[in-house]
C-alpha cells in the first residue's frame, strides 16, 4: 500500500507545479513593460527623441470633484517625460544609425478595481451608450470572456505590428535621403511617414456622449477647425474618413469628441461672476466621460490613456487637465493655444493651426501676388489683444511707411490687399499665444514674422519653420525694421517660394486630402502613436 501512496503524492505533486508553471507563463503573456526607450531612436534620426509611453493599466485616483472613489494601484514609476530640448523636429539630414530599442516584461501590477459607486452621471449631460451599475463581486470567467480577451488581444497584437512595420519603413528612408529640400526636416523621412500614415492608421472615435458637448463642434470663425476635425472624425456616409476603424481593436488612437467650445457656450454663458469663470464645471465633464469610457472599455486603462486624444481651439482648452494632472498625464491634446510656458507638453501634446473659417468658406482667400509688387517692407493690423500687441504699437502704430502697424486700418485700406502687397507679414500673439495671422500670412503669399515667447509652431515635428518665416523674440520689437531690411533679396525669394510649398499643409479640405491641415494633425498625432508600445 505504500507504494500506491506515494505514487500519488507525486502525481498531485506533478500537477500543482504544472498549473504553477502555466500560471506563471500566463503572467508573462498578459503584462506589459513601459521602457523610457523609444522604438525609433529619433535622437539621431530626428533632432530630439520621442518619450516612449506605454504603461500598461491606468491609475485611476481618488477625485475629489466627483463622487467615485477607486482603490489605490501601484504601477510603474513616474517616467521622464523628455529631454529639455523641444520635442518632435522630423528626422534630421545624415543620420543613418538608428536602432529599434529592446523592451522587456515587467512585473505584472494589479488590476484596476472600482469601488461600488459606479454608476457616474453627468449634470444636465446624457450618454447615449449609459454604463449600468455593476455587481462588484467575482463571477467565474465564462467561455466568452476567454474569447473577448483572446480578441482583444490578438487585434492589439495585429495593432503593434502594423506600427513596427511603419517605424522600419521611416527608419529605411531615413537613412536613403532620396529626396531634398529645406522646407522639412528630413523630406524622405516624413513622405514616408506620411505614406504609411495612410496605408495603416486607424482612429475609433468613441460614440458615447451626446450633441451638442459631444460630436459637435463650432465650423466657423477662430475655433472653427475644432468641430472641422470633429465631423470628419465623426461624419458617416459618402464622407466618411478612410482613418475610422470599424472596430476599436483595430484602432491605434482613440478620439474623445469633446467640445470645449461647446462646453463654454451651452454650460458657462453667460458669465456673471467672476466665479463663473472657473474650470471646475469643464473638469467634471470631462473626468466623467473618461469614467464612463475606461469603465466600458479597456483601451484608456491599457495604455493610462496614453493612445487617446482630443482637439481644440479655444483658450480654456489647455485646462482639460489641470483638475486630476494624473490621470491626463499622457493624454494627447491637439491644440492651438501652444504656449509651453502654461503646460503644454511639445513631446506629448500637439499644436494645430488656429485658422479663421469665414461662414460658407474654408479658410482665407489665396493671394499668390508676385515678389515685384510686394511694395510694403511689413504689415500688422489688430486690436490691442495682450503685452505683445501693446509693445508693438507703442514701438510701430502708425510710425512708419514701411513697417505699417495700425490698431484700426484707416478708410480706404483693405486688410487682404495689404497683406497681398507686403513682403513680410506681423504676426504677434494676441491674449494667448496662437493666433489666424499665421496662416493668413501663408494664403496670402507673405513671409510670417512671429513675434512670441513660449509657442510651440504647428507641425513642428517635420516642417522647418526657419526656412519659411522670422522669428523675433518680444525684447527686439524695437529692431523690427532693422532685421527685416537685413534679409537680403536672394533669402527672401527663397523664403517666399517655400511659403508658398508649404501652404498645401494649411489648406483645410473636405473630405480631407493628403498633405492637407486634416492629415497634418493627424500625422502628428501618428508620430505619437508610434513611440507607444503596447505589448513587448
Amino acid at each position: 500500500m505504500a507504494a500506491p501512496r506515494s505514487r500519488r503524492c507525486f502525481l498531485s505533486l506533478l500537477t500543482l507545479f504544472s498549473v504553477s508553471l502555466i500560471l506563471f507563463s500566463l503572467s508573462l503573456f498578459v503584462y506589459t513593460k513601459p521602457s523610457n526607450k523609444p522604438f525609433i531612436d529619433y535622437r539621431n534620426q530626428f533632432s530630439v527623441s520621442f518619450s516612449f509611453l506605454a504603461p500598461p493599466l491606468s491609475l485611476r485616483e481618488q477625485n475629489n470633484s466627483t463622487n467615485n472613489t477607486y482603490d489605490s494601484v501601484s504601477g510603474p514609476p513616474p517616467m521622464s517625460l523628455l529631454t529639455q530640448t523641444p520635442m518632435s523636429l522630423l528626422i534630421q539630414k545624415n543620420t543613418a544609425n538608428t536602432t529599434l530599442a529592446s523592451v522587456s516584461p515587467p512585473p505584472p501590477p494589479p488590476p484596476l478595481r472600482q469601488s461600488n459607486t459606479t454608476n457616474s452621471t453627468l449634470a444636465s449631460v446624457s450618454f447615449t451608450s449609459s454604463v449600468s451599475d455593476q455587481d462588484n463581486t467575482k463571477k467565474p470567467s465564462s467561455p466568452t470572456s476567454k474569447t473577448n480577451f483572446n480578441r482583444k488581444r490578438s487585434g492589439l497584437n495585429k495593432v503593434e505590428a502594423d506600427l513596427a512595420k511603419a517605424r522600419a519603413a521611416i527608419k529605411r528612408a531615413a537613412s536613403t535621403q532620396n529626396y531634398s529640400s529645406s522646407l522639412y526636416k528630413n523630406p524622405a523621412a516624413f513622405h514616408q511617414s506620411h505614406t504609411e500614415m495612410m496605408n495603416r492608421f486607424k482612429v475609433w472615435t468613441y460614440t458615447e456622449g451626446e450633441a451638442p458637448l459631444f460630436h459637435d463642434g463650432p465650423v466657423n470663425d477662430i475655433y472653427g477647425i475644432e468641430g472641422q476635425f470633429m465631423d470628419e472624425m465623426c461624419v458617416e456616409g459618402p464622407m466618411r474618413s478612410h482613418f475610422r476603424a470599424d472596430h476599436p481593436d483595430d484602432a491605434h488612437v482613440y478620439f474623445v469628441p469633446f467640445s470645449v467650445a461647446k462646453v463654454i457656450h451651452f454650460v458657462y454663458k453667460p458669465i456673471t461672476s467672476v466665479e463663473g469663470f472657473s474650470r471646475a464645471r469643464l473638469h467634471r465633464l470631462i473626468e466623467d466621460y473618461v469614467d464612463v469610457i475606461a469603465t466600458k472599455y479597456s483601451f484608456w486603462n491599457r495604455s493610462r490613456g496614453g493612445d487617446h486624444f482630443m482637439v481644440s481651439c479655444h483658450d480654456w482648452a489647455p485646462d482639460v487637465i489641470d483638475g486630476n494632472p494624473k490621470l491626463f498625464e499622457r493624454f494627447i491634446r491637439g491644440l492651438c493655444n501652444a504656449n509651453t510656458s502654461e503646460g503644454f507638453r511639445p513631446n506629448l501634446d500637439v499644436s494645430i493651426p488656429e485658422i479663421y473659417l469665414p461662414k460658407g468658406k474654408l479658410g482665407p482667400s489665396f493671394l499668390g501676388k508676385s515678389p515685384r509688387v510686394r511694395s510694403i517692407l511689413a504689415f500688422f493690423a489688430g486690436r490691442t489683444h495682450g503685452n505683445i500687441r501693446k509693445i508693438l504699437f507703442k514701438h510701430w502704430k502708425e510710425k512708419d511707411s514701411q513697417v505699417q502697424v495700425y490698431e484700426r486700418l484707416p478708410p480706404g485700406k483693405d486688410y487682404t490687399k495689404l497683406m497681398g502687397m507686403s513682403k513680410f507679414c506681423l504676426c504677434p500673439s494676441g491674449w494667448e499665444v496662437a493666433s489666424p495671422r499665421e496662416v493668413e500670412a501663408i494664403y496670402a503669399g507673405c513671409v510670417p514674422v512671429i513675434i512670441s515667447d513660449n509657442y510651440s509652431l504647428p507641425f513642428s515635428d517635420v516642417l522647418n519653420w526657419d526656412s519659411f518665416s522670422i522669428q523675433i523674440p518680444v525684447s527686439r520689437i524695437s529692431e523690427i525694421k532693422t532685421i527685416l531690411e537685413s534679409v537680403s533679396l536672394v533669402r527672401y525669394l527663397k523664403m517666399y517660394k517655400r511659403v508658398l510649398e508649404v501652404k498645401r499643409h494649411f489648406v483645410l479640405n473636405r473630405p480631407a486630402q493628403p498633405y492637407d491641415v486634416m492629415h497634418m494633425m493627424l500625422h502628428s498625432i501618428w508620430l505619437r502613436r508610434l513611440n507607444l508600445r503596447l505589448i513587448p
